[in-house]
């Protein structure tokens, strides 16, 4: 596998991501686009210190990204429930109503 293939496939990550993200109105399916979206820049960058650099020292800091990803997932999936719990609905249009 080459350095193109991989960057082929992030690139087609990110880009359905980003129409996911873009078109979506259910705060979950956007939430799951920009996942998707910041997989394609991990793969990417995981693909670039792969085959640039002999040291581990990109992939350890990408298992940091990993990890305070999946955080920021968990805390945008509680804030999707309590939207749901308290207006009964799921839609971006409504999430506005939480800042008040």
């Amino acid at each position: 596998m080459t350095l193109e293939t991989v960057l082929v496939v992030a690139a087609a990550l990110f880009s359905v991501g980003l129409y996911g993200a873009i078109s979506q109105q259910v705060v979950v399916m956007v939430m799951m686009g920009l996942e998707l979206m910041l997989n394609g820049v991990i793969l990417a960058a995981a693909a670039f210190w792969w085959f640039l650099s002999p040291s581990p020292d990109g992939q350890v800091l990408l298992l940091v990204v990993i990890t305070a990803m999946t955080v920021e997932m968990a805390m945008g999936f509680a804030v999707a429930t309590l939207l749901h719990r308290a207006k009964q609905s799921d839609m971006t249009d409504v999430a506005t109503d939480l800042a008040r």
